[in-house]
């Protein structure tokens, strides 16, 4: 108990000794961690755009029309299996043969592929659980199709989608540190693998690092709850829940 008791105290203040280091605070130094906090939120952030633009359109068609409720079921199947590093490894190996650029694309499409089940399902779900009254209402006063899915069905399913952008967006932010282990940048993971790399010594900067990532995710866990909250109007919102409480059980 002594020896693992005294261990934990030296990785601590280890961590303390590498967080007081020059340029662990700069945002332009690589070691510093804002740069590597905005690195991370970078990838992060990029990733979800393009899953969303990718994802989001098809399942609104899909569900407006009522068909692909398989492919829905399917893609949350599909993004409880997939192995994140074993996908991150897959994509660097495949740029690694075809002599692309291993820094950013392997990390870049493996994060976009475990954002794209979460985004689609809950937008899917998001649109086939409105009242039919709505849309049978909106087509009654001349809407087209495309006008009842985007201003309708797209706006009174956008809690259910921000609530699908808010886990990929958390999923996305824990594998861009696992993703440093193949990549050169990494976000704040950069830290936890150079921190292996030193053995004993560098049990402070793996602690530091895997603190970061911790309080980087919860803090955008409380982004995306205040987002929800504020980014739909309430009428738009009490109108939801008014179109879901008419369905018949």
């Amino acid at each position: 108990m002594g020896a693992e008791g005294g261990a934990g105290v030296n990785a601590f203040e280890q961590a303390l000794d590498w967080l007081g280091q020059p340029g662990r605070w700069s945002w332009t130094d690589p070691a510093g961690i804002p740069y590597r906090t905005l690195e991370h939120l970078g990838f992060s952030a990029l990733s979800l755009v393009i899953a969303a633009a990718l994802a989001v359109p098809p399942a609104l068609v899909l569900a407006h029309y009522r068909r692909g409720a398989f492919l829905a079921s399917s893609a949350v199947n599909i993004g409880r299996a997939i192995p994140s590093f074993g996908l991150i490894i897959l994509f660097w190996y495949l740029a690694s043969r075809w002599e692309v650029d291993t820094s950013f694309w392997p990390l870049l499409l493996a994060l976009v592929a475990l954002a794209l089940p979460p985004l689609f399902t809950n937008t899917y779900a998001g649109v086939v659980s409105l009242a039919p009254e709505a849309v049978d209402a909106a087509r009654g006063i001349g809407h087209t199709e495309g006008q009842i899915m985007l201003r309708i069905e797209l706006p009174l399913a956008l809690p259910v989608i921000l609530a699908g952008a808010r886990v990929a967006f958390l999923q996305l932010v824990a594998t861009v540190a696992i993703g440093a282990i193949v990549n050169d940048g990494g976000g704040l993971g950069r830290f936890i693998v150079d921190g292996f790399a030193q053995g004993a010594g560098g049990y402070g900067e793996i602690l530091a690092g895997g603190l970061a990532v911790i309080v980087l995710a919860l803090v955008c866990e409380g982004v995306f709850a205040l987002l929800e909250r504020f980014a739909v109007p309430r009428g738009l919102t009490l109108s939801r829940r008014a179109t879901l409480s008419t369905r018949p059980v």
